[in-house]
């Protein structure tokens, strides 16, 4: 992913290429253990032009000249890749061109120096978990069999989900008295939990991906939550049809929601006005910022510190 200008086609996309600007650094994302898009050593305008003797010269966000380097693949014409790209390798990519120009008349010669710095930062897709709600209407609220159910319907949820390597946390439910038009004063459970990708044996199936494995956590938390909704939504003509006798506890009709909530990676957190191109990336918490947890924002050190990207500690 990189932040395109508005003279940048589609077509320099599709090559995977990101062109530099002398006017301002260019940002592009990078997802962990990938390659990133070649950088480009030069702007759009110039790239449709003919260049004497040009020389690139690109330094790293160590210092360091990445000539020669092995995790880089560095072009004769100047285009840089960085390969397997990991958190550490985050930070201004800086390119130096210099070439000649020549006067056509006086045949004579100038030397020209044009410098491109990218901003490059590693990310990560975000971790997703499902907040659902769903009521049941019960005889009274203070009623043992409430608490009973809630936890029988926990136990059932997480059997049906939790060859996925998900499960049910975070449960709740609190009961009200309702009074309605028709039916005057009735009793409802309000329960609440969340779908959770990280369930028991989630970390062995990620040991069988040799990436990181968020692509295959959130396909199978959305199959999770999929499954759930299926439930509830049989669940009625369960209760209905299957029950010889009328149970205390029903399932309110169409009362199901579900709600995606994303959470990031420690070391990464979700900035839309900083990582406005990126703005549904956990991207890398930059330098004097840090993320301990789980949660979607990099935190700021209050004191000095933590001058790495991806800290996870001040």
């Amino acid at each position: 992913r990189a932040e395109l200008k508005e003279e940048q086609s589609i077509d320099l996309i599709g090559k995977n290429e990101v062109y530099g600007d002398t006017r301002h650094e260019v940002n592009v994302y990078v997802k962990v253990f990938t390659n990133s898009p070649f950088l480009v050593c030069m702007d759009l305008a110039l790239s449709q032009e003919r260049i004497i003797d040009p020389n690139y010269l690109w330094i790293g966000p160590d210092g360091r000249d990445l000539q020669g380097q092995e995790y880089v693949n560095l072009t004769e014409t100047g285009k840089l890749m960085v390969m397997g790209f990991r958190v550490s390798m985050s930070g201004a990519y800086i390119c130096t061109l210099s070439h000649k120009v020549i006067e056509t008349s006086t045949q004579e010669e100038t030397e020209m120096v044009e410098a491109y710095k990218f901003m490059v930062y590693a990310y990560r897709e975000a971790d997703h978990a499902y907040q659902v709600s769903v009521r049941f209407t019960t005889t009274r609220c203070r009623l043992k069999t409430n608490g009973l159910f809630v936890e029988k319907l926990n136990k059932i949820l997480n059997s049906t989900i939790s060859h996925l390597t998900c499960h049910i946390t975070d449960s709740s439910y609190k009961c009200y008295s309702i009074r309605t038009p028709k039916n005057g004063l009735q009793y409802e459970l309000f329960v609440n939990f969340l779908v959770n990708p990280f369930g028991p044996g989630w970390e062995e199936v990620c040991h069988r991906i040799p990436y990181d494995c968020e692509d295959v956590t959130n396909r199978r938390v959305r199959q999770a939550a999929e499954r759930i909704g299926k439930f509830f939504h049989q669940l009625r003509y369960v209760l209905k049809n299957e029950f010889h006798a009328v149970p205390t506890i029903q399932y309110v009709e169409n009362s199901f929601s579900m709600t995606p909530i994303d959470s990031c990676r420690p070391g990464f957190g979700k900035n839309h006005h900083t990582h406005q191109n990126c703005a549904s990336c956990c991207v890398v918490c930059g330098p004097g910022t840090y993320s301990p947890n789980n949660e979607v924002t990099c935190r700021t050190c209050t004191s000095p510190g933590a001058r790495i990207y991806g800290a996870k500690s001040c």
